[in-house]
């Protein structure tokens, strides 16, 4: 089968990992026998550099992959951004409102290769835990204004619609945020997203001919799936993801991109 004219663009949590964050057998051997076909395969996540490597390492992925949430083109091979989009200065004020507001809640900063906690509580050292990362803690003063790529607060789900309600009331100019999880809200550059990486990365590789196949199942990747070329919702994705979908397949946990895949073979 030739894939030649495809470019496959998944997310990673939710989508391609299953629940205990594994790769499926079957969709590892689908995406290499659509490689060798031919077609170009790269991740969009939220994850950082040094979360998204295991995986990227793992699936031997060779194109580079939107990561921030689209606030950077990473060539993971090359070991270097191709191009990335800083946080506004705004966003410090931002983080001092959140921590007046809401004391007990918990603040990373994803800088370029490197986690700046300014915040700590619970669900980041569980999220630290689980990536298996040292962050650095610092106050929001002393990280790195040049190179800050994402702000993600960490909050208990309860808890998180009055983060997102006060956000919405004060805290929007100059920035997008976006729901990657129900314990994680990120706060990212005006403008970027998911489906502005995936255009970024089209536009530095010379791929604007490409078909783009685009998967996911958070309130991230729906701009992503709703203007891809043909967009995949996995069946565990929120309703507002399948409706923005022109495809949907099994869950996280049964092989999706083997589906996908398949589909892309019978177009």
């Amino acid at each position: 089968m030739n894939f030649d004219n495809i470019l496959l663009v998944t997310d990673l949590d939710g989508t391609l990992l299953d629940d205990a964050k594994n790769i499926a057998e079957d969709d590892i051997r689908a995406i290499n026998e659509f490689r060798e076909g031919g077609g170009m395969f790269a991740a969009a996540t939220g994850r950082g550099v040094a979360m998204a490597r295991r995986i990227i390492d793992e699936l031997d992925i060779s194109t580079p992959s939107v990561i921030f949430n689209g606030a950077a083109v990473y060539d993971f091979k090359a070991d270097k951004f191709l191009w990335y989009s800083d946080m506004p200065e705004i966003s410090n004020t931002y983080i001092r409102m959140l921590e007046k507001e809401f004391p007990d809640i918990g603040v990373e900063i994803l800088h370029e290769k490197q986690v700046y906690v300014t915040d700590n509580n619970q669900t980041v050292v569980e999220h630290m835990a689980f990536e298996k990362l040292t962050p650095v803690y610092s106050s929001v003063d002393d990280v790195p204004v040049s190179g800050r790529l994402k702000v993600l607060i960490a909050y208990p789900p309860e808890k998180m619609q009055a983060v997102i309600d006060y956000t919405r009331a004060h805290c929007m100019e100059g920035v997008n945020w976006v729901h990657s999880s129900p314990m994680y809200y990120e706060m990212l550059p005006e403008g970027i997203s998911k489906a502005s990486g995936v255009r970024k990365l089209k536009e530095v590789l010379g791929l604007q001919h490409k078909f783009v196949v685009a998967a996911g199942d958070y309130g991230n990747d729906r701009a992503m799936i709703a203007e891809a070329d043909l967009g995949v919702a996995v069946a565990n994705a929120l309703d507002s993801v399948k409706e923005a979908a022109g495809l949907v397949v099994r869950d996280n946990n049964h092989s999706p991109m083997r589906e996908i895949i398949e589909h892309i073979r019978k177009m």
